[in-house]
Protein backbone atom coordinates (compact mmCIF):
# COMPACT_ATOMS: atom_id res chain seq x y z
CA UNK A 1 0.00 0.00 0.00
CA UNK A 2 1.31 3.23 -0.66
CA UNK A 3 0.06 7.13 0.46
CA UNK A 4 -0.12 9.79 -1.25
CA UNK A 5 -0.08 13.07 -0.05
CA UNK A 6 -1.58 16.33 -1.75
CA UNK A 7 0.47 19.15 -1.84
CA UNK A 8 -1.97 21.63 -0.66
CA UNK A 9 -3.40 22.16 3.06
CA UNK A 10 -5.55 24.39 4.80
CA UNK A 11 -3.77 26.88 7.51
CA UNK A 12 -6.11 29.22 10.04
CA UNK A 13 -5.01 31.42 12.03
CA UNK A 14 -6.15 31.02 15.48
CA UNK A 15 -6.97 34.81 16.01
CA UNK A 16 -9.19 35.80 13.24
CA UNK A 17 -10.24 32.58 12.17
CA UNK A 18 -9.06 32.93 8.49
CA UNK A 19 -8.82 30.33 6.50
CA UNK A 20 -6.03 30.34 3.14
CA UNK A 21 -4.65 27.46 1.23
CA UNK A 22 -0.67 26.87 1.41
CA UNK A 23 2.04 24.86 -0.56
CA UNK A 24 2.88 21.73 1.41
CA UNK A 25 6.81 20.70 1.33
CA UNK A 26 8.88 17.62 3.74
CA UNK A 27 6.02 16.59 5.08
CA UNK A 28 5.97 13.22 7.41
CA UNK A 29 2.78 12.26 8.92
CA UNK A 30 2.57 13.03 12.63
CA UNK A 31 5.30 14.48 12.94
CA UNK A 32 5.76 18.19 10.82
CA UNK A 33 5.62 19.80 7.41
CA UNK A 34 6.80 23.00 5.96
CA UNK A 35 3.90 24.92 4.56
CA UNK A 36 5.15 28.19 2.29
CA UNK A 37 2.59 30.86 2.17
CA UNK A 38 3.72 34.13 -0.22
CA UNK A 39 6.79 32.92 -0.11
CA UNK A 40 6.90 32.68 3.44
CA UNK A 41 8.04 29.28 5.50
CA UNK A 42 5.68 28.20 8.30
CA UNK A 43 7.43 25.37 10.35
CA UNK A 44 4.35 23.52 11.63
CA UNK A 45 4.48 20.88 13.99
CA UNK A 46 2.25 17.78 15.38
CA UNK A 47 0.96 18.21 18.79
CA UNK A 48 -1.25 15.41 18.96
CA UNK A 49 -4.56 16.39 17.62
CA UNK A 50 -3.55 19.58 15.16
CA UNK A 51 -0.56 21.03 13.48
CA UNK A 52 0.38 24.23 14.70
CA UNK A 53 2.96 26.88 13.58
CA UNK A 54 4.30 30.24 14.50
CA UNK A 55 5.15 33.07 12.14
CA UNK A 56 5.45 36.90 11.98
CA UNK A 57 3.77 36.95 15.16
CA UNK A 58 0.75 34.87 14.52
CA UNK A 59 -0.36 31.54 15.27
CA UNK A 60 -1.41 29.07 12.60
CA UNK A 61 -3.41 25.46 12.68
CA UNK A 62 -3.70 23.00 10.20
CA UNK A 63 -5.43 19.51 10.19
CA UNK A 64 -2.24 18.47 7.58
CA UNK A 65 -2.59 17.74 3.66
CA UNK A 66 -5.28 15.43 2.68
CA UNK A 67 -3.55 11.58 2.50
CA UNK A 68 -4.76 8.82 0.06
CA UNK A 69 -3.63 5.15 0.62
CA UNK A 70 -3.63 3.50 -2.77
CA UNK A 71 -3.55 -0.42 -2.92
CA UNK A 72 -1.22 -1.84 -5.09
CA UNK A 73 -1.04 -5.16 -6.64
CA UNK A 74 -0.67 -7.64 -9.59
CA UNK A 75 -2.50 -7.18 -12.36
CA UNK A 76 -4.96 -10.05 -13.37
Amino acid sequence: MRTLVDNVATLTNTRSEVAVEAEVDNFREGERFDAFLATNKIPMRWNGRIYVGNAHGMEFTSPGPALRHVKEGRNL
